[in-house]
């Protein structure tokens, strides 16, 4: 009871944060199904009826944790790119190389799902597991970084010399591509004792950003 007062009396902000964080616990270790709202509240420290009050059902509060997590995702990546790009000694729009540009954001990903596995966890799995409306919001993060990867591609392909070659659907294709790397990269990275983020973000790099290199100088490679 006491800690069902002094719950109440905190700002409401601060207690959807409480029932989020919790969620995210909960959904990661358990699955949507398995996962139960007396749970979440025990684990906020609030009372099942607050968590029902504030965030109503179980399905829309598992959309409302979806979009959180991908949007903080999002958030990171976007911030670590746009910190490569510029200093304070360079005017706001001379861009960084697209590969250090493709790096900062590869190593902001992995280290944001190293640090929040239950997080990630719920993106990768819980999300693309339990059909819609889950799946879409899942799959809709992972259009808004293949739009943004896709993007260093083309900018990297106008800057080559032979990058005429590379179409828009090599572009998206290639993009398609070193996501899905990165997702399954990150998972198994989580999952692996002593594997980390820098690690797992120059394994990458050095998988694809080489093989594009050749690419982008006219150097196809193709069945025998």
């Amino acid at each position: 009871m006491a800690g069902g007062a002094k719950a109440r009396r905190l700002p409401r902000a601060v207690r959807e944060r409480q029932m989020m964080d919790a969620a995210v616990r909960s959904f990661a270790r358990r699955g949507y199904q398995a996962a139960s709202m007396d749970e979440i509240a025990e684990l906020a420290g609030v009372s099942k009826p607050l968590v029902y009050l504030y965030l109503n059902s179980k399905e829309e509060l598992f959309t409302a944790v979806i979009r959180r997590e991908a949007q903080a995702l999002l958030a990171v990546v976007a911030e670590a790119v746009v910190d490569r790009s510029t200093s304070s000694e360079e005017p706001r729009d001379r861009s960084a190389p697209p590969d250090e540009r493709l790096w900062a954001g590869l190593l902001a990903f992995f280290t944001y799902a190293a640090e929040h596995p239950d997080s990630w966890a719920v993106l990768s799995r819980q999300a693309r597991t339990q059909g819609e409306p889950f799946a879409g919001e899942a799959a809709r993060m992972r259009d808004e970084i293949t739009a943004f990867v896709a993007g260093l591609i083309g900018e990297a392909a106008r800057e080559a010399r032979g990058g005429a070659d590379i179409t828009e659907r090599d572009v998206a294709a290639l993009a398609q591509a070193l996501v899905g790397s990165a997702e399954s990269l990150a998972s198994w990275a989580n999952e692996t004792p002593g594997v980390t983020a820098k690690e797992a973000a120059a394994t990458l790099m050095n998988f694809a950003w080489s093989g594009l290199g050749n690419l982008m100088k006219s150097e196809r490679w193709s069945p025998r």
